[in-house]
């Protein structure tokens, strides 16, 4: 057997569990069984990356990459998500990439950290650029994890630390972008034994072609791949309380 052919069949999609059936909602599809288990609300979090403002907002650094974000949906599903979370108590990390005012600790061995430098927008600590863009909602009990140096959200980050802390084991990836962080944050968790998911609606790359490649050929071959409405209705279905109802008032 060929390594093409191999691959082919690692990410050919596994038949939906509502796939012989008639669904008993055509709004809302039954999610696959195998998905409901492995994102049970108490062993699962869901981690968006670089949903900050200078990025993805109107003022971006990057503001191609902030259209793609918008106008692809995803933001939008990134923020459903977080509030999907909220509500079935799924733990929300949020992943914010900064950088110094003066560089100090910052990552400089690759084209893209020197190109950084040079960005009319900067994500200094403690500025707009770096609050988690609108209209994604932020709660108390939400873990907001910053890097100053590096491409991944995850390695030298608390990231990984904090979730097994908190006994999590599955974790959902969104945010931007396709092209570096998500495919990094991908690899790291599951090379530190995380089960990554990826709703393939929820993240966004440029130019806008580009992620569904990288989700077929590159992300399939090591996350599970799903879709925004899928992960909610997981949720939704193993619920036992919300999320905030295990966390004293602030």
């Amino acid at each position: 057997m060929t390594q093409g052919t191999l691959l082919s069949r690692a990410v050919t999609p596994s038949p939906r569990e509502d796939a012989a059936s008639p669904r008993e909602d055509a709004a809302s599809p039954r999610p696959r069984e195998d998905l409901v288990e492995l994102l049970r609300p108490e062993g699962c979090a869901l981690l968006t990356v670089e949903c900050q403002r200078g990025v993805v907002g109107p003022d971006s650094a990057l503001p191609e990459l902030a259209a793609v974000a918008q106008e692809s949906g995803a933001l939008g599903r990134v923020a459903q998500l977080v509030a999907a979370a909220h509500d079935t108590g799924v733990q929300v990390l949020h992943a914010v990439a900064e950088r110094r005012a003066d560089g100090r600790g910052a990552s400089r061995n690759a084209p893209l950290f020197r190109a950084v430098e040079r960005l009319p927008v900067r994500q200094l600590p403690g500025s707009a650029a770096v609050e988690i863009a609108e209209p994604i909602p932020v709660a108390p009990e939400d873990l907001v994890v910053r890097r100053l140096h590096g491409l991944s959200p995850i390695a030298g980050t608390e990231v990984d630390a904090l979730l097994r802390n908190l006994g999590r084991r599955t974790l959902v990836i969104t945010g931007v972008s396709a092209n570096v962080a998500i495919p990094a944050a991908v690899f790291d968790a599951v090379n530190l034994g995380y089960t990554a998911v990826v709703p393939e609606d929820a993240i966004a790359g440029v130019p806008a072609s580009y992620t569904p490649a990288m989700v077929r050929h590159t992300l399939a071959l090591a996350a599970a791949v799903t879709t925004a409405d899928e992960v909610a209705a997981c949720w939704r279905r193993t619920a036992v309380t919300p999320s905030r109802s295990n966390f004293p008032a602030p």
